[in-house]
């Protein structure tokens, strides 16, 4: 039996849009059933973003199968430089797209992972910010989740768009936000807020996180010092569900203490931390 994590990578595809996307798996094979989380990373990430491998290896050493997946308009190419390189399909995103993607790899882990080292009845998602809003949909729309986890997670995908905004908006058909990591200008097309509008009752996270996550188990771990999505986001997350249990973390910011590139061979002390969390969590309910 192997004592180091093996990690299994694939290409994906959808039946939404043509573009090619890709995950991996990490997992410790001991001819065992394992559960399965599957990741989600957030607005301008990507799966191989900063510490993401070591969390991967942490959870694999603890007897979970970690997937990963980049999401299919997030910027990366299949085969590229492993960084946000295509912008315009950065621009074509939404979060209608974000949903199906994930729903993509769900219909395909079965033929994806080994069968005797998995158990897909004890599949969890965890998201970190944009992806932990995306998680709690997806979960609100897919019963074979059977466990929810955020970190850090936005709780309504409008961000409150100023009218003036979208105004201009509309009539230049683009708005561009900067990467700071990069100094990149990242477009996003005015179809985004189009998706929305026409998808207003599958991604209103308020609705679906009171009225259909059906009682499943969810942890919301967020940083007391997030800079980027209040803490008070996760409190209102508590609020409307009130089943959820709540991690908050003294001193931790929006990336649990990690960066890009992350050149050190251990896990930030904040991400260990909401990683410890998490296993706690799903060892207790999955």
């Amino acid at each position: 039996m192997p004592d180091q994590p093996v990690q299994l990578h694939f290409q994906l595809s959808s039946p939404r849009h043509s573009r090619p996307f890709t995950a991996d798996a990490c997992l410790l094979p001991d001819g065992q059933p394992k559960p399965v989380v599957v990741f989600v990373h957030g607005f301008k990430g990507f799966k191989d973003w900063g510490h993401f491998n070591l969390l991967a290896d942490w959870f694999a050493r603890r007897g979970i199968v970690f997937v990963k997946l980049n999401l299919s308009h997030n910027g990366l190419v299949v085969g590229g430089t492993g960084d946000l390189e295509d912008l315009e399909a950065f621009g074509q995103n939404n979060f209608s797209l974000e949903l199906d993607d994930i729903g993509a790899l769900l219909d395909q882990l079965p033929a994806l992972l080994p069968a005797a080292e998995v158990d897909l009845g004890r599949l969890a998602l965890v998201g970190h910010s944009r992806g932990g809003g995306l998680v709690l949909l997806k979960a609100a729309e897919d019963a074979r989740v059977h466990a929810v986890v955020t970190w850090a997670a936005i709780n309504d995908v409008n961000p409150g768009w100023p009218e003036t905004l979208l105004q201009q908006w509309q009539q230049q058909g683009v708005f561009h936000v900067e990467n700071a990591r990069t100094g990149q200008q990242l477009p996003l097309y005015f179809q985004i807020v189009e998706d929305y509008h026409q998808n207003r009752l599958r991604l209103d996270i308020r609705h679906n996180v009171r009225r259909k996550l059906g009682g499943r188990p969810l942890l919301v771990v967020h940083g007391d010092e997030d800079e980027t999505v209040p803490v008070r986001r996760a409190h209102e997350l508590k609020e409307w569900y009130p089943a959820a249990e709540l991690a908050l973390l003294p001193g931790v910011t929006h990336n649990f203490g990690g960066a890009h590139p992350w050149n050190v061979a251990e896990l930030p002390e904040a991400a260990r931390q909401a990683a410890k969390a998490t296993l706690d969590f799903l060892r207790r309910v999955l």
